[in-house]
């Protein structure tokens, strides 16, 4: 009987180890699934960036942040028409005489960009440089240009006349001489999605990336049901109230208009996004708000919105499947969303817009048009 006394307490004492050990194990697996917030800023294809993340430490933050950082470098690299090594500028110097060879991310984005362009009447069109170039002096100057150089520039405006290779990358030929392109209203969506990706393969689930008015969430933040995007209107201005606020994750968020960047030339009004009907800045008072899954079909139905007729908004919010999208102009909102993608904080959504990640979660950065904020 004694011998069973002490194997029994021995059983005990070993059980009650075990036990301890286990808890111990549980105590340090979540102190090791515990992550913190990190914030990061830099300037990148020419826009404020921030970066939001949860990493388990800051060595582990800094590195992820890092190589989105990169990322985003890499691709305006390849995309910008500003300089002159990138790819996109090989194309248009070569234009009207040979193929350029293009990487897969370029030829992604001509092909998202020729599916926009198609769907909108030609309203969207990256082929725009000439034009777009011909703008900038107009916005620079206060001076509208001569009819004869606005119908020069648009000699060269054709998204038709883009040569697409059939793989994922390959030989990409602009067909007429002059052609050049102009990828600001697509490539800042992407980026933003792009780095989200890095970030995740990196391990960091839980991020948001937003350069000016093109935003890209991953998971959300530890606890919550998404990243908070406040909405605000045209002439609320940073500091005004929010008129509706976005609960965000696994998707991309874009806005575009004339609130912020416009010029006004003999008393009329004038946007920054050129209508490829006319060759100068668009007159329509409109201002756009796109949710969907990636951010380059964001930032370009986006874009699109704001300059095709009306009557074609549905036809392109369901070239991104379940996209949904927000468009204010005048006293007028209209709210397209048969998926139910927009998740709003509280019962009702907002009546105007405008959104950059900006404020208490991204230390204020400002964007494109309107303005809001993102916080955790």
């Amino acid at each position: 009987m004694a011998g069973e006394g002490r194997d029994g307490v021995r059983a005990l004492r070993l059980a009650s180890a075990a036990l301890a050990g286990v808890l111990l194990l549980a105590v340090l697996g979540a102190c090791a699934g515990r992550t913190q917030r990190f914030e990061y800023a830099r300037v990148s294809m020419g826009v404020p960036v921030r970066v939001v993340l949860y990493a388990r430490d800051e060595a582990a933050g800094e590195a992820a942040a890092r190589a989105a950082f990169d990322e985003i470098a890499r691709l305006d690299a390849m995309l910008s028409d500003y300089r002159r090594d990138s790819v996109v500028t090989r194309l248009g110097e070569r234009a009207g005489v040979e193929a350029v060879e293009a990487p897969r991310d370029l030829v992604h984005l001509l092909r998202v960009a020729a599916a926009v362009s198609e769907a909108s009447g030609g309203a969207f069109d990256v082929t725009m440089a000439p034009s777009v170039r011909l703008w900038r002096e107009t916005r620079r100057t206060g001076r509208l240009p001569a009819q004869s150089e606005i119908d020069a520039a648009r000699q060269s405006v054709n998204w038709r006349a883009v040569t697409l290779p059939t793989g994922e990358s390959g030989p990409v030929r602009l067909e007429r001489g002059g052609m050049a392109l102009d990828l600001g209203g697509i490539a800042k969506g992407y980026a933003a999605s792009r780095a989200v990706e890095v970030l995740r393969a990196r391990g960091v689930r839980s991020s948001l990336v937003s350069l000016a008015g093109d935003v890209a969430a991953g998971d959300a933040p530890p606890g919550r049901d998404g990243w908070r995007v406040a909405i605000r209107g045209e002439r609320s201005g940073e500091e005004g109230p929010a008129l509706g606020t976005l609960r965000l994750r696994n998707a991309a968020v874009s806005t575009s208009g004339d609130a912020a960047q416009f010029v006004e030339i003999e008393g009329v009004r004038y946007a920054h996004i050129v209508d490829p009907r006319t060759g100068l800045g668009s007159t329509r008072r409109v201002q756009t708000t796109v949710v969907a899954r990636r951010g380059e079909w964001a930032d370009a139905l986006a874009t699109a919105l704001c300059v095709a007729p009306r009557e074609r908004a549905e036809r392109l919010r369901a070239l991104a499947g379940d996209a949904a999208c927000v468009i204010v102009e005048g006293d007028s909102v209209r709210i397209i969303d048969p998926a139910g993608r927009l998740r709003w904080e509280g019962d009702q959504p907002p009546v105007g817009v405008g959104v950059f990640a900006g404020g208490s979660g991204l230390a204020g950065s400002s964007g494109g048009s309107g303005g809001g904020g993102v916080r955790r």
